[in-house]
């Protein structure tokens, strides 16, 4: 009788165990490598420091969902620097053109700011929020979760939305893309398709070697910070 009690406890921890495993939230679970990317294309730093940044706003149940976009705004605008990653499988799903802010460079980005009016491009870590049809058409709002970096992304109507100077064909007449108000642009013939991926949730990295924003950002500084998240 004690044996069989004792093998239905046993039975029965197995398959809670199971269980509690299988409901555990996805913040748990391991990314993929950064040498990963590195052997799929991807420019290093880059996606060493968004993985980085990621895994640090996780930790903090900051996003559920594994997708995350890196941009790379050290490459001219005449390279697809935009890409959309399944950073838990390893999965490279988009890379894509993208614009930056008409003050922060011409072909190459050299200014960002976080200042309303400023028409420059932002830098650091930011949550995919929710679609809308505005003057761009389907666009998809960004919020920022660095202070002083990018926090008022939303306040500057920074969003990534569709831009016909956004295209090959673009960049094939005036030798580099148009820029915007600030927003990642895309091309329109992919625009829809990456913000449906990408909506409601998602992480979004904006990559530039600036010292300041580098040597500060309290996601690059995951144990000697606490990121404040915005209200959305």
């Amino acid at each position: 009788m004690r044996i069989t009690a004792l093998f239905l406890w046993l039975l029965l921890s197995a398959v809670a165990a199971s269980a509690s495993e299988a409901s555990a939230p996805s913040t748990a679970l391991p990314l993929a490598s950064a040498g990963a990317f590195v052997r799929a294309g991807l420019p290093e730093e880059p996606v060493r420091l968004g993985l980085e940044a990621f895994a640090c706003a996780r930790s903090r149940r900051q996003f559920e969902d594994t997708t995350l976009t890196v941009i790379d705004y050290s490459k001219p605008s005449t390279e697809r620097r935009l890409w959309v990653l399944d950073a838990l499988t390893g999965a490279v799903r988009f890379r894509e053109l993208v614009a930056h802010g008409r003050a922060t460079g011409e072909n190459f980005a050299r200014r960002f700011s976080n200042e309303p009016g400023s028409r420059q491009s932002s830098l650091g870590l930011f949550r995919t929020a929710e679609t809308y049809q505005g003057v761009h058409g389907y666009s998809l709002r960004l919020d920022g979760l660095e202070p002083g970096v990018n926090d008022r992304a939303r306040a500057r109507a920074i969003v990534i939305h569709g831009a016909d100077y956004a295209t090959p064909a673009f960049f094939a007449r005036f030798g580099r893309l148009g820029r915007s108000w600030g927003c990642p642009a895309l091309d329109p013939a992919v625009h829809r398709e990456v913000i449906d991926t990408i909506r409601g949730g998602t992480a979004l990295f904006a990559y530039y070697p600036d010292e300041a924003w580098l040597a500060t950002s309290p996601y690059l500084h995951c144990a000697a910070a606490t990121a404040v998240v915005p209200d959305s």
